[in-house]
């Protein structure tokens, strides 16, 4: 009882914290945070990074980065954004948005005009599949039955970037993702552009650290990233993610062990917890 006393508190605390980054017009110090929790800068960085996977300052940079996708489309110029997002010099900004957008600030407002998003189809016992990858990395894997269809969700998904059918080469990464799903055993490491939302993107790096063979509910994903009343959310973020298998949300289930929903069909999913050795 009193272990589970101490976690429902550390997380309480990683809670606010937290929100004070998030409410923050300028990322909170280590110091100024730990001492709101009334805790040591060593012991509240290591409660925090547990809790949620991110340090705070990884945490404050990627509730940074959304607030800047989200100004982007609204604003009329690309320094009204900036300023709307908090940060107090375009200098600063510039510094790091290639890091947080994936491209430069400019063509994010086009939504992604001008990117270029190659991508391969192939087939594997469960399907078709489709991957997809920009500059920084794989950014879609895709499963289902009609190959036309993956390619529609693609474009759909990039309305404005250039879509490139992959080259041999490019091929050689369809095959290694096809392998996986063939051989779970020989694993799977890609260079991902991951885009999401601040919340989003700690629910998938979550789910990055269940190993093959292992599942872990709904309700233990919120509680690992410090938003145990985010059950809803977390499923959603499930729904939501692009990257099939390097994001493994398959091996997300219901409390009681069952399978529920999957974006690339419940079978599927089945399947590829069989195939891990996944109880």
């Amino acid at each position: 009882m009193k272990i589970q006393s101490h976690q429902a508190t550390w997380a309480a605390v990683v809670v606010a914290a937290c929100r004070a980054i998030e409410t923050a017009e300028e990322p909170p110090k280590l110091d100024a945070l730990a001492a709101s929790a009334g805790l040591s800068p060593f012991h509240f960085h290591r409660i925090f990074k547990k809790t949620t996977g991110l340090t705070p300052k990884a945490y404050a940079q990627a509730h940074r980065a959304q607030r800047t996708r989200e100004e982007l489309p609204k604003r009329r110029t690309v320094t009204e954004a900036v300023y709307g997002a908090g940060f107090n010099s375009n200098g600063r900004f510039y510094a790091k948005s290639a890091e947080m957008l994936g491209m430069k600030p400019k063509k994010f407002r086009k939504g992604g005009a001008g990117e270029s998003i190659r991508f391969a189809i192939g087939e594997c016992s469960l399907g078709a599949i489709l991957v997809a990858a920009s500059e920084k990395g794989v950014c879609a894997i895709s499963l289902g039955d009609d190959p036309n269809a993956l390619v529609q969700e693609l474009q759909d998904h990039f309305s404005n970037a250039q879509l490139i059918g992959g080259d041999q080469q490019f091929e050689k990464l369809v095959a290694r993702v096809v392998g996986y799903i063939e051989v779970p055993k020989i694993g799977l490491d890609l260079p991902l552009d991951v885009r999401g939302t601040a919340f989003q993107q700690r629910v998938w790096k979550a789910l990055r650290e269940i190993p093959a063979g292992k599942t872990a509910s709904y309700a233990e994903v919120a509680q690992k990233i410090g938003s145990p009343k985010s059950v809803r959310a977390v499923a959603s973020a499930c729904a939501s993610n692009a990257i099939a298998l390097a994001i493994p949300c398959h091996r997300v289930v219901r409390t009681d062990g069952s399978l529920s929903g999957y974006r690339w069909g419940v079978e599927r999913k089945r399947a590829l917890l069989k195939r891990e050795g996944a109880q």
